[in-house]
């Protein structure tokens, strides 16, 4: 009796298709996971980033409201003082009331020259988040567009521009 051949090379090659498939679509699905995975980090940091930014930039604003405060006391010790001025010309002050008025100027110009450089601390702080939450969007976004057009390369751009705006977001806490 003959031997009854059974065409098997094409169910070989079949076969093999098919697990190379398989094997390629779970790296992706493994890849995907990767990709949600960052993309939640990120928009993490990226939350934290804007709430710092906004704590910074209110700050900046209280900061000068106090400053602008004490540049307005500034004045009106100064107007006091002219005051004070005239009533030595005439007698009813002396140059201590004056001079008393200078040092209090001296002191509130002090206190207004510190709020302001705490103010523009501040605004470089929120200036620097910012940045940093700007960069974790393109990056959100760049990773968005990886998964729809299965594109590796752009993931690690993104990945990058998280890097980066990990870097301001340090930066702007240091």
């Amino acid at each position: 009796m003959e031997e009854i051949e059974v065409p098997t090379e094409h169910l070989h090659e079949t076969i093999e298709e098919k697990v190379e498939e398989a094997i390629e679509k779970n790296e992706h699905t493994n890849w995907s996971m990767y990709v949600a995975i960052s993309t939640a980090l990120i928009a993490v940091f990226a939350a934290i980033a804007a709430l710092l930014a906004g704590h910074h930039s209110d700050e900046a604003v209280i900061a000068q409201i106090k400053a602008s405060d004490q540049w307005s006391l500034y004045q009106a010790k100064g107007i006091k003082g002219e005051i004070k001025s005239l009533e030595a010309a005439t007698g009813k002050a002396s140059e201590a009331d004056i001079d008393k008025y200078k040092m209090e100027q001296k002191d509130i110009s002090e206190k207004a020259k510190a709020f302001e450089e705490e103010s523009h601390e501040h605004i470089v702080r929120h200036s620097t988040l910012a940045s940093s939450v700007t960069l974790f969007q393109i990056a959100i976004a760049i990773a968005a567009i990886s998964m729809l057009t299965k594109k590796k390369f752009l993931w690690y751009t993104s990945m990058a521009l998280a890097i980066a705006g990990i870097g301001f977001f340090i930066s702007g806490n240091l």
